[in-house]
């Protein structure tokens, strides 16, 4: 099968002799793949089954002081552009051409670009004192977001769209569930509609212990969640309660085992983790989190081992 080929047949709950990975390291580690293993490009050297694109998206621009302060501000935001449509298509194109399963990159799309424009505290601030103010920010966030993603959605290329932002901590949401019910969902629905009305799948990101939004996200039709992590959910009881439902990508702890494990326990856990994850179909294998600088190079080419390998099924 093709990586594509892979990629699908996890969101369609089969089972594979491979299950697809894909494995995000971040820029002091590709220093270090670059320099002791003589590679120029890591993408490459992973392999990944899953190609990352990153289209063109906006950018918060020339905000007035006050919106960094307490008092709500009144004035409307301005906004710029970042990437270019040439360079999306060209990105594309090289990874249809490799067959790759073609995932288009949003992080930072709804809440997190909320929270980007205020600081974190004050955005929460905002929540609890001017919930209007809030809610409307959010709502003219997605306004944009769909013009954006109309765009993009329109290269029949495209498998799947990404969407950002993390709306737990290491404990729990990092608000009330009837604020992510009435202040997040509408917006996020809205988007989850358009990519499926054009064929692609749902992916999103969010880190923290999110356990208490999957019956809804399972509700508005999430295909892929991320990062997975096991320092703050139980990926046994994920997999149990919602395995049928949701493809998961991650999973292999980065704060843990990956930074402080030898390479045997480093191949114990993933092999665990994958074997589990995958029992049915419905998983991306990967590490929870993009692979930090303190990762062992040993830890990482040990996980990329286990991607790469034939699994045993029951």
């Amino acid at each position: 099968m093709t990586s594509r080929e892979l990629v699908k047949a996890a969101l369609a709950h089969q089972e594979t002799d491979r299950v697809p990975y894909c494995i995000l390291t971040c820029g002091e580690t590709n220093d270090e793949i670059k320099r002791v293993k003589g590679v120029d490009d890591v993408e490459a050297w992973l392999d990944n089954d899953v190609a990352q694109v990153w289209p063109p998206w906006w950018a918060w621009k020339d905000l007035a002081a006050d919106w960094q302060e307490f008092d709500t501000p009144v004035s409307p935001a301005k906004v710029k552009g970042t990437g270019s449509y040439p360079d999306f298509q060209k990105q594309v194109g090289v990874a249809r051409a490799k067959d790759k399963y073609v995932l288009a990159m949003i992080y930072g799309s709804h809440f997190e670009k909320a929270y980007f424009s205020r600081g974190i505290e004050n955005y929460l601030c905002d929540i609890a004192r001017d919930y209007a103010f809030a809610k409307t920010l959010c709502t003219k966030i997605i306004d944009k977001n769909m013009v954006m993603l109309e765009n993009i959605l329109s290269n029949p290329d495209i498998d799947g769209v990404l969407l950002g932002s993390d709306w737990g901590s290491q404990c729990d949401l990092l608000m009330a569930p009837e604020i992510w019910q009435d202040m997040i969902r509408p917006g996020e629905q809205r988007e989850y509609d358009l990519i499926h009305a054009y064929g692609k799948d749902v992916w999103v990101h969010s880190c923290g212990c999110i356990t208490k939004l999957l019956p809804s996200l399972v509700e508005m039709g999430l295909d892929v969640l991320n990062p997975v992590q096991p320092e703050c959910m139980d990926i046994a009881q994920l997999k149990r309660d919602y395995g049928s439902k949701l493809t998961f990508w991650g999973g292999l702890s980065t704060q843990r085992t990956l930074p402080y494990g030898t390479p045997d326990e480093v191949r114990a856990e993933a092999r665990k983790v994958r074997d589990l994850l995958s029992k049915q179909g419905g998983h991306i294998f990967a590490p929870a989190q993009g692979i930090q600088g303190d990762v062992p190079l040993r830890n990482i080419e040990v996980v990329l081992d286990v991607a790469r390998e034939r699994r045993t099924r029951s």
